[in-house]
């Protein structure tokens, strides 16, 4: 049922326990999980403007995922990570939706601050849009 999984991260805990979830799910139907992370535009220029070295960007895109990927490596899923760039939740929208997602697990609030009272702007975007189901987690 769930073969295909999309797993949104952007390293906060939201997305840390929903890393747990997609990993039971990929295992209980033995799927395979595709996590990724979006670099949001303005943080993209801000990042190429600011730094000397691509690969120092690199590194810390990268640190953000880590605690997820770590955790997708010591269990028994499949996955594979991509770092996308552009504004969050257009941007996993067209992602899973190009790629025929069984299940897109998303944590209900991310690094945001603004949005610690209602459900996070990325995740409702992701929710009314994507054409598969939708897991959230709090």
């Amino acid at each position: 049922m769930f073969k295909k999984i999309l797993l949104a991260t952007d390293g906060s805990a939201h997305s840390i326990r929903s890393a747990d979830h997609a990993i039971k799910l990929a295992e209980n139907f033995g799927g395979t999980v595709d996590a990724v992370y979006v670099v949001d535009g303005k943080k993209s220029k801000e990042d190429v403007l600011h730094s000397v070295d691509k690969y120092e960007v690199k590194r810390e895109r990268n640190e953000k995922i880590k605690a997820v990927k770590e955790m997708l490596e010591q269990s028994s899923v499949e996955f594979n990570t991509h770092i996308l760039h552009g504004e969050p939740g257009p941007t996993i929208v067209e992602f899973a939706n190009k790629n025929d997602y069984d299940c897109v697990v998303i944590g209900s609030r991310g690094l945001n601050d603004l949005q610690t009272m209602i459900l996070g702007s990325v995740s409702h975007k992701v929710a009314k849009r994507v054409e598969c189901p939708v897991l959230i987690v709090k």
